[in-house]
């Protein structure tokens, strides 16, 4: 029979539970990463935003270099779990390296699709008016940043080739790319894509334990993008 002093440990361990899986406790709590804490959002975690009717602005400065801005509200597909994530007024200061595809449709319209890396520079707490690091601070990391991503590629080439798709699958020929996801590409192989088929944007192929998945296409489709990808790779 369990006495008092252990139902009461029990208890204690109940509550402890409880209380770490709220959403504000698992997002603020301290995690490990190649032996570093961090906190926030768990690695391996992922969201889904919608974006509202953006200003995209470019300006041409070299042949092949162009200036842009870009400012919109962003909407989470879905809804938030109630007390998870930064606070109201929490800012962030992000630097971004991507692919950009556009083919043109029209005199006046373009299919456009990206797939990159985002980096964090910088946050700034909603009670706090100044950034966690200064800029001395974050113009440094930002070339440290940079500097890491030419060594990576570098080293690992596959994370900056495109994958050729050509294939037929139930009698329709398809042909498009998959362009590697950087983080999902190791020992000479990627097995995330960001795939375009017949002019059409897909998603992002995944390969599981239990084997391709790309999300609201036919698992035939996508066995067959598998098929052409571990092919390109060999």
């Amino acid at each position: 029979m369990a006495t008092e002093s252990t139902l009461k440990r029990t208890r204690r361990k109940t509550a402890a539970k409880t209380e770490a899986a709220k959403p504000s406790r698992s997002y603020n709590s301290y995690k490990e990463y190649n032996g570093k804490a961090y906190t926030g959002m768990a690695i391996g975690r992922a969201h889904k935003w919608n974006y509202d009717k953006g200003v995209w602005r470019e300006t041409k400065v070299t042949p092949e270099r162009w200036e842009l801005s870009y400012n919109v509200i962003k909407r989470r597909a879905g809804h938030a779990p109630e007390g998870s994530g930064a606070p109201v007024g929490t800012a962030y200061h992000w630097f971004i390296l991507a692919h950009q595809y556009v083919e043109k449709l029209n005199a006046d319209d373009y299919r456009t699709a990206m797939t990159g890396l985002k980096f964090k520079l910088a946050h700034k707490r909603a009670t706090k008016n100044t950034w966690s690091v200064s800029d001395e601070k974050q113009r440094k990391e930002l070339i440290k940043i940079l500097k890491g991503f030419i060594q990576e590629l570098e080293d690992e080439p596959e994370k900056a080739i495109p994958v050729p798709l050509h294939f037929s699958y139930k009698g329709k020929k398809y042909e498009g790319v998959g362009i590697p996801m950087m983080s999902g590409c190791h020992d000479g192989i990627c097995d995330r894509l960001d795939v375009t088929l017949n002019k059409k944007h897909l998603g992002t192929i995944r390969c599981t334990k239990n084997g391709w998945r790309l999300t609201d296409a036919p698992q035939g489709l996508a066995n067959a993008i598998g098929e052409q990808v571990f092919e390109w790779y060999q």
